[in-house]
Formats: C-alpha cells, sequence, structure tokens
C-alpha cells in the first residue's frame, strides 16, 4: 500500500492519542449538509451512535426531510427487493423439501399438542407451528420427505411467514454497516451481498429454522454495534435500550438453536474487552464500575437465561398430551402428560411383575436388550440403554435358580429393599448377567450382558435391589415396598459387588449407537446414572393406581431435556460404515467445494441446489486472509515508526476487523474440532458467511471507498465492478434458489467447479 501524506507518513512515533492533523473532516451543521459521503467512512460518523442527525433545520423544507432520511428510505427499498427474491416463487414445489419433513412435523406435533424430542431449543420449532395456525394448517399432514402437499395444507403460507425472518436480514445488514461506519459504498455492498446470496436467499424459502436463526445473529450483531456507539452516552434510555435488546437476541437465538452460543461468545468478548477499558480509566469511581458490571451481568447473563428458560416453560405448557418423544423425558414427568397409559399400572412392584425400567441420569434411557451380540468381550447378547419404548424394554422380575420358581397362583411377594432377584428379558427368556470382562467402552467397568434362557443360568444373574429413596414417601426408611414411578433404586451384582450403570457412552454401529450398560465397581452413593426407577408396570393380579395427582418439578425437567439434547447432538457422529452423500468436510466450505442436492434431481421434479454466490463466499474468504496479512503488515510498519494512519482509523479499523474476524472464527472453528456430521448448510445458514461478508466490505471499504487517493469516479467504477459482479452471479444462478424445472442437464454454465454434483453425469 503506497505511502501517504499526514496520517500514513514516515516519521518519528506520535505520543499516545495524538491524532493526525491532516485531512481533519468538518463536523456539527458543515458535515450533515453533505448529503453524499463520497466513501468517507468512520470520521463522518456523530459520537454516540447517532447515525442519523439533523442540520438544525429538521422539516423545514423537503430536501432536509430527504436528507434525514436518506438512510431509512435505501433501508426500504432493500427491503422490499428482499421481499421480492424471498418470495418470489416461492411455493413452486408443492413437495416436501429436504428439513422441511422435520420441522413441519414438529409443528404437527404443536399444533396436536404431543409431546415430541428433538435435539434443537424449540422457540425456532413453535415459531413454525405457529406460522402454520396462522396460515390455517390443522396439523393433520406427516410431512414425509418428498411427499406431495394435498391442497388444505397451507404450504406457501406458512413458507411466506417464515421467509419474512430471512427478509429482515437485508436492512438489518445496511445498518449494521452504518453502525460499523463503514463508508456509503461498502454499505451498499454488504446490503446487496445479503440481498443476493443464492445460499441465504434458497435456504430462508422454506419450512426450515434456518431463516430465524440467522434473522436472531444478525439482530444481535446489529444491537451490538448500536451498543457500541453509546459508548459515550452510558446509561442513558439509548444505551439501556440496546444493551436490553442485545440480551434478548442472545436469549432468542440460543433458544432456536444451541449454535447461537457462538454468537453469545462474540458479545462475551466484547464486554470483556469493554469492562477491562473501563477498569483502566482512573476517572472512573468504583461506583460506576460495578453500576456497569450489574447492567451487563442483568442484560447480558440473567435475561438471555430468562428467555431461554421461557422458551422451555411454554413448550412444556402446548405440549402436554403424550407423544413420541416421551421416553426422552422421566417418568415422573411422563405420569404428567394427558393420554399416557400409567392409569393401567398398578402402584406395588411384585414378583411376576413385567417392568420397564427407566435410567434416572440426565438424559437417560430406558433397560433395553436385543438379539445381537456383543462382537469382542463375552459374546453375549447386548444390554444397552435405548431412549424410544418397544417390546426390548420388558423385562420380568423373577426370584432367585435355588427359590421355588414363581408361581402365577401362588402368593403375591411384593419387592422390597434388599430383595435379590432375577431380570429375565421378556423377548428372548435371557437373564441379565455381570461377569469380570471388561465393558465395550467404559473398559474399567464391568460387561453387562444377557445369557442363558428361562432354565439355564448361574449366580452371575443376582441383583439386589438396594431402594435410594422415594418422590413421595421420601427416605429409604419410608419405604416398605418399591413403586412404580416414584422409587428411586440401584441394582448391585451380588457376586461382584458392582453397581447396574447407564451413562453417555454410546456403543458403535453395531451396538445400533445406544446407550452403554454397565457394572461399575466403584460405590458413588450420588451417582445418579446408577439410579433406576420402574416405568411400565404390567402385573394383571395388581390393581391399577391413579397417578394423575404426581407433579414433576419444571427445573429438573428443563435440565434433563437439555441434557438429553446434548447427548443426542454429540451422537451424531460419521458413522465410517456407510458413506453420507450430502455429508461435507468443513474445509470445503469458504470457497464452495461442495453443494447440496435439497431434492430428488429427477426431470420432472423441481430442483434445488444449496450453493452460494460465488463472488460472496470466494470474496468473503479472500477477505479474511487479506485482512490478517494486512494487519501483519500494519503492525510491522508501526514497530518500525511508520504511520499507518491515525489513531481514530486504526480503531476503527481493528473494531470491525475484530467484530467480522472473531464472529467467523467462533462460527467456523467448532465445526472443525467436533466429531459430529457436518454439512454444507452448517455455513450457509449460520452467521459464518455474514461476517465474511462484513470482512469483505470492509476490506474494500479500507483500501478502496474510504482511499483518501483514490479519486471519486476511481471509488464509483470499482463499486459499479463489484456490485455487478455481485448481482450478476445472483442473476446466473438464481435457478438453484428459485426452482429448477425440466432436466438439468439443459440448464448450462452452472458448473463453475467440477466437484458441484449439480449435472447428472453418467
Amino acid at each position: 500500500m503506497a505511502e501517504e501524506k499526514g496520517a500514513r507518513r514516515r516519521g518519528p512515533k506520535a505520543a499516545a492519542g495524538a491524532v493526525a492533523t491532516s485531512d481533519v473532516r468538518p463536523s456539527g451543521a458543515d458535515a450533515t449538509a453533505i448529503p453524499d459521503d463520497g466513501g468517507k467512512g468512520i470520521h463522518d460518523k456523530p459520537r454516540g451512535g447517532q447515525v442519523y442527525r439533523g442540520n438544525g433545520l429538521a422539516g423545514t423544507t423537503p430536501r432536509d426531510f430527504l436528507v434525514q432520511n436518506l438512510d431509512h428510505g435505501i433501508g426500504l427499498v432493500y427491503t422490499l427487493l428482499s421481499f421480492w427474491t424471498r418470495f418470489y416463487r416461492i411455493g413452486h414445489a408443492n413437495n416436501v423439501v429436504w428439513d422441511e419433513a422435520h420441522f413441519g412435523k414438529f409443528a404437527t406435533h404443536y399444533i396436536k399438542r404431543e409431546f415430541y424430542f428433538d435435539v434443537h431449543p424449540p422457540l425456532g420449532k413453535m415459531l413454525v407451528a405457529l406460522a402454520g395456525w396462522l396460515a390455517g394448517y390443522d396439523g393433520s399432514f406427516e410431512f414425509k420427505s418428498g411427499e406431495q402437499y394435498p391442497e388444505d395444507v397451507p404450504y406457501t403460507a406458512m413458507r411466506m411467514i417464515l421467509a419474512t425472518f430471512g427478509v429482515s436480514m437485508v436492512p438489518l445488514g445496511w445498518y449494521t454497516a452504518i453502525e460499523l461506519g463503514m463508508s456509503r459504498w461498502a454499505c451498499h455492498l454488504v446490503a446487496m451481498m445479503v440481498l443476493f446470496d443464492v445460499g441465504w436467499l434458497c435456504i430462508s424459502r422454506f419450512i426450515l429454522l434456518d431463516s430465524m436463526l440467522l434473522f436472531f445473529v444478525v439482530f444481535t450483531v446489529f444491537c451490538l454495534t448500536k451498543f457500541h456507539n453509546q459508548k459515550s452516552r452510558p446509561f442513558s434510555i439509548g444505551w439501556w435500550s440496546w444493551l436490553t435488546l442485545m440480551g434478548l437476541g442472545i436469549g432468542c437465538v440460543t433458544s432456536v438453536k444451541m449454535v447461537g452460543m457462538f454468537v453469545t461468545a462474540l458479545v462475551g468478548l466484547y464486554t470483556v474487552e469493554d469492562l477491562w477499558e473501563k477498569f483502566g480509566d482512573l476517572k472512573m469511581t468504583a461506583r460506576e464500575q460495578v453500576q456497569h458490571w450489574v447492567a451487563r451481568v442483568a442484560c447480558l447473563i440473567v435475561l438471555p437465561i430468562l428467555v431461554f428458560i421461557a422458551c422451555f416453560k411454554i413448550h412444556f405448557i402446548i405440549l402436554n398430551e403424550t407423544g413420541p418423544g416421551d421416553a426422552q423425558m422421566s417418568s415422573l414427568f411422563q405420569a404428567t402428560l394427558e393420554g399416557n397409559v400409567f392409569g393401567e399400572n398398578p402402584l406395588e412392584i411384585a414378583f411376576g411383575s413385567r417392568v420397564s425400567i427407566k435410567n434416572m441420569g440426565f438424559g437417560g434411557g430406558l433397560l433395553h436388550s436385543h438379539p445381537h451380540q456383543y462382537p469382542t468381550g463375552s459374546n453375549q447378547q447386548q444390554v444397552t440403554c435405548y431412549h424410544h419404548k418397544d417390546a426390548n424394554n420388558d423385562w420380568d422380575i423373577l426370584p432367585r435358580w435355588e427359590e421355588r420358581p414363581y408361581d402365577p397362583e401362588g402368593p403375591i411377594r411384593f419387592l422390597q429393599h434388599n430383595d435379590v432377584i432375577r431380570l429375565s428379558h421378556s423377548a428372548t427368556t435371557r437373564n441379565m448377567h455381570s461377569h469380570p470382562i471388561p465393558a465395550p467402552i467404559t473398559k474399567l467397568n464391568h460387561e453387562v450382558s444377557c445369557y442363558g434362557n428361562s432354565t439355564i443360568g448361574d449366580i452371575h444373574d443376582y441383583w439386589v435391589v438396594e431402594v435410594v429413596d422415594d418422590a413421595l414417601r421420601g427416605s429409604r426408611a419410608n419405604v416398605d415396598k418399591i413403586h412404580a414411578l416414584t422409587t428411586r433404586m440401584r441394582f448391585r451384582h451380588q457376586v461382584l459387588g458392582c453397581y447396574l450403570r447407564a451413562a453417555t457412552a454410546m456403543l458403535p454401529q453395531w451396538g445400533w449407537k445406544q446407550a452403554e450398560v454397565s457394572c461399575v465397581p466403584e460405590n458413588n452413593p450420588r451417582d445418579t446414572h446408577t439410579y433406576w426407577n420402574v416405568e411400565q408396570h404390567v402385573n394383571p393380579r395388581l390393581p391399577p393406581y391413579d397417578f394423575k395427582g404426581l407433579k414433576s418439578p419444571f427445573l429438573r425437567d428443563f435440565w434433563h431435556l437439555n441434557v438429553a439434547m446434548m447427548n443426542s447432538n454429540n451422537a451424531l457422529i460419521p458413522d465410517p460404515d456407510k458413506e453420507d452423500i450430502l455429508a461435507s468436510d468443513p474445509f470445503d466450505w469458504p470457497f464452495m467445494h461442495l453443494g447440496l442436492r435439497m431434492c430428488g434431481w429427477g426431470d420432472n421434479q423441481v430442483k434445488y441446489y444449496l450453493i452460494g454466490n460465488p463472488i460472496v463466499w470466494w470474496g468473503g474468504a479472500t477477505s479474511l486472509i487479506v485482512g490478517l496479512v494486512t494487519l501483519v503488515v500494519y503492525l510491522m510498519r508501526m514497530q518500525r515508526q511508520y504511520f499507518v494512519m491515525d489513531d481514530k482509523e486504526w480503531e476503527h479499523f481493528l473494531y470491525v476487523g475484530k467484530v467480522a474476524v472473531v464472529g467467523w472464527t467462533l462460527h467456523y472453528v467448532p465445526f472443525i474440532i467436533m466429531g459430529r456430521v457436518t454439512y454444507v448448510h452448517h455455513y450457509a445458514s449460520l452467521p459464518t458467511l455474514y461476517f465474511a461478508v462484513l470482512m469483505f466490505a470492509h476490506i474494500l471499504d479500507h483500501f478502496i471507498f474510504s482511499s483518501r487517493t483514490l479519486p471519486l469516479a476511481a471509488k464509483g467504477v470499482a463499486f459499479g465492478i463489484c456490485a455487478g459482479a455481485v448481482a450478476g452471479t445472483f442473476w446466473w444462478f438464481k435457478g438453484v434458489a428459485f426452482g429448477i424445472d425440466g432436466p438439468i442437464n439443459e440448464h448450462w454454465g452452472l458448473l463453475w467447479r467440477k466437484t458441484w454434483n449439480i449435472y447428472n453425469l453418467q
């Protein structure tokens, strides 16, 4: 970069806080009288976040009014254009596209009020259900993948309601660029890149969570920039308003998907840096320091947590009937749902009862077995924990081998503390068994298997029942008989002395990725993963009991569901035995190595291909590299006593760069580290790309649009080339988002990279 006079001259290092005097801009009324910034950036932004300024004559003439509201007018134009791109042909595909099969189904559960389970928090899915309810959907459709929508399912209206979140991204991008102090050229470029990226466009036009996730992240970043511009007016109404809205944004984005924690981390790092600077301000009193801390804790920690918890509370209130996700929750919670079968359960457990046994650790499942053997160890029948209800979860409580066999006509013998039992798997008649063989995953524990049958067994089939307590009767001393649902107990192996345990270790594909069950030698009475309760109970000799009066604590249910969500998400790891043709590696994303077919690819099907605008994606990725190189060069020049720029320019360069680079890194790097399956939409539908867009505009702004040496005409030409390239590539690839009809091979010119699987190659 050529050295310039004034701010970029070589000379002795200026004193701290010094600002170059050359090229100082006018302020006040003189500055505001210029309607076109001519590419000027942060120098012309007033302090305190008041981006839209008056000249003292507001409203006196139409011209004054136009000048005052020019930015809003431009924002309105971009909003109208965004409505067109998001709504055009939005109902063209009349079949269930891609993940509409999941999120449309969740809307059905909400409308029917059936409890379900999913790995994502509930806010986004509740908004999908709200869109369905507003559109008149009655919950009668199953949303099977690829199935055609019936006439009574208002899928187009549902898509339009949800696409509104995608529409809002465009004006938010425009205003965020303004608040970041970018030049007018760069602000237009940000808005155009958000408007014309076909990846964001495509993913915003269906019944998905992605448009909501993107909206709340972009909204949170916008609030961050607004709050930053209020730094000179702490504790003013505007300061409190944007701090509170930023907290609400954090709460909402984490309530849509847990990846919202990444933008929460961005806000957190900004806040730590801000408070650290204030800590070094000797003019600030201790009371003011405490007030700043309390304000941020209240708005950025307490408020988002309350929003997050409130979403789950509403979730539980709506889903008050039994449904397909019951087994993920505690037995006590299931008993509170309408329509559950626990009303048919006898209360007291007896020998001869057929039961399902629930692990009480957070995220615990049902004790399970199936006619498949361990490939290592004993090679006996597997025992696992399973989170869905089926017949393989049923066990018969029987006496020891040396005792008289269970007599269904004999006296009833109720199960009590310290009773020794056999647990016989009802479907295969094999007995739950343990022996000094290492468990398949947790090698320090003993393997638990099923062995023998109804006539063959040994002393390794014996388990001692130890009562912990009861939800209604209290401590063990008050528990004379073991009750279904409410009694917590442990199973100690009589020979080995170990305790039956199910935690978060997942078996490989040969164990159907179910949770490992083992026998832990250590006796830890506080380990809830060794706690069990009887859930389903069948015994025709005992009368049913009314469990309707049972209550399940909300905070425990809230924590239980979140742990189950986390465990299920962690289980989404690549299967080495199967090839997922849709999966991609995070290193494939920034330069669009791969795309994703969102639907069937037949000649008579409407085809959607998830790929980005090449100029936006490639330019954004390149700008991150250029930005880091530029920072290193500037630091080296400054170390050699060159003036790179004045203090205000340098502060602005670092501020925008940190928001963009740190935001991009926080959203991208975790996907490299984590072991779960990844797809290209994890880049397109997450805000990773948004931060790359901000960086792209920032680099162009720094080197071109805000340059003091380039003439205005050159800046206009550069902007025209960039804007034209963005708009032109959008127009070229618009079909992948609006839908491609007919044979795909007839649509030439879309294969810009050989790795894209757009065409049907023989």
